[in-house]
């Protein structure tokens, strides 16, 4: 793709970067028939391509964002399946991100919209802000029709109690039975995951800890910075970024730290991406470098490091029939897809892929509250796909397409990494009681 950026344009480094990306575009349209927006709506914009026009026309003219451009950026789910499809390795995702940064400096949303962007970006980023919101929206649950659709799909998705949580909770969780750790990794427990699903994080803690690895979470570190970042709310994201990096680096470089662990598969994107974020800040440029070395998710940490003490199987212990759904951000985004299967395999239970298992379920972060229809539509094709091969329950590695698909289906569904700490000696997951 042929480029007009000025020289002193270029002087700034997000525009030089993604002057690079653009170039590397040829116009083929491959990323369209993997698109999940661009599958359903049917319209150019609606698609990778598109949105790269209308991002290159605004950096490149200097021009602010109209609702045109806002309303097909807006659409764009992140899932990034455009970037496995690309045949000329467009870094899409760092597109989409300059864009959207663009858009929330040059671009007065409407009042509502405003305000609702920046609910989420405030709510769903810090666990009691969380936390109050939810019993508050248990008041109001029975006037929910008196809402707004939006509204109401926040309404449906709060759930109406949390689980205990069984574990205490420390900064360190020492290995089982070991003078020793063999490994020491730090665990990002995620913002609204540890609320609502504790028991993701307590089973990572558990089987790494039983594998003879020590854990631990620094109690300043929430949220990675996913949610503010995808928003387009570069200043809220960046002091969570910061606020990240100095607090594991501190801690890789005084105590050491062999792997920072991601078990939500957006954060791990995000994370794996911090080195390209602060690539110009002469600062944090080498510390946010060994950050997203250092990240894995942990699946893929277990895969190539660990070797797991499964439990022999009984000859007449039941063998489940699992359908594997590759979340967007750990396929597309991470590049991460055959090492979640190969541990569900080494269970002895039967994993089955889902089909168009590429294609978005449509939680993405904010979007199934932001974009509901097409996020509805999306799930309700989801939904059709698992039930095609009749599965006893689905795993995923994902905190927001758990609870997106668990709207849509009362197929029970959890993260990978219950069924391996189960296997390896961990409780049954509480999803699985009924089985």
């Amino acid at each position: 793709m042929e480029t007009n950026f000025s020289k002193e344009q270029l002087k700034n480094h997000d525009n030089k970067s993604s002057e690079k990306i653009f170039r590397k575009c040829v116009h083929c349209g491959f990323c369209n028939a993997t698109c999940p927006t661009y599958q359903l709506i049917g319209d150019e914009l609606d698609g990778p391509r598109g949105r790269i026009y209308l991002i290159k026309d605004m950096l490149e003219n200097n021009k602010p964002a109209n609702e045109k451009i806002v309303k097909h950026i807006d659409r764009c789910l992140s899932c990034y399946s455009c970037m496995t499809t690309c045949p000329s390795g467009v870094n899409y995702m760092h597109l989409i991100d300059h864009g959207r940064k663009h858009i929330e400096k040059t671009y007065k949303r409407p009042f509502m919209d405003n305000l609702m962007r920046n609910f989420l970006s405030k709510i769903l980023s810090k666990s009691l802000n969380f936390r109050i919101i939810a019993i508050l929206t248990q008041i109001i649950k029975p006037f929910w029709f008196f809402f707004p659709s939006k509204i109401q799909k926040m309404i449906k998705l709060m759930p109406s109690s949390f689980p205990k949580k069984t574990m205490p909770i420390m900064e360190t969780y020492k290995a089982s039975n070991k003078k020793k750790p063999v490994a020491r990794v730090a665990l990002l427990t995620g913002c609204v995951q540890k609320i609502i699903s504790p028991q993701i994080n307590e089973a990572t803690i558990r089987l790494l800890n039983r594998h003879g690895i020590e854990v631990i979470v620094p109690k300043k570190i929430e949220c990675c910075g996913s949610l503010s970042h995808h928003l387009g709310k570069e200043n809220d994201a960046n002091k969570t970024f910061r606020n990240n990096i100095l607090i594991w680096y501190e801690e890789y470089i005084k105590n050491g730290l062999d792997a920072i662990i991601s078990n939500t598969s957006g954060c791990g994107t995000t994370l794996k991406d911090y080195g390209f974020i602060f690539r110009s800040d002469q600062d944090l440029k080498k510390k946010a470098k060994k950050i997203s070395e250092l990240t894995q998710d942990i699946t893929e940490y277990l895969e190539d490091n660990v070797k797991l003490n499964f439990i022999e199987k009984n000859k007449n212990e039941k063998i489940y029939k699992i359908a594997y759904h590759s979340a967007c951000s750990m396929q597309h985004g991470q590049k991460i897809h055959k090492e979640p299967i190969n541990l569900i395999k080494k269970t002895g239970n039967q994993v089955v892929d889902i089909p168009d298992g590429h294609i978005c379920c449509g939680s993405a972060g904010t979007y199934n509250l932001l974009q509901k229809d097409i996020a509805d539509k999306l799930l309700k094709n989801k939904i059709m796909n698992i039930k095609k091969v009749e599965p006893q329950f689905i795993s995923t590695g994902n905190i927001g397409c758990i609870t997106q698909i668990a709207n849509g289906t009362k197929i029970p569904i959890l993260h990978t990494v219950e069924i391996i700490d189960w296997y390896t000696g961990g409780p049954k997951p509480k999803a699985l009681e009924k089985l």
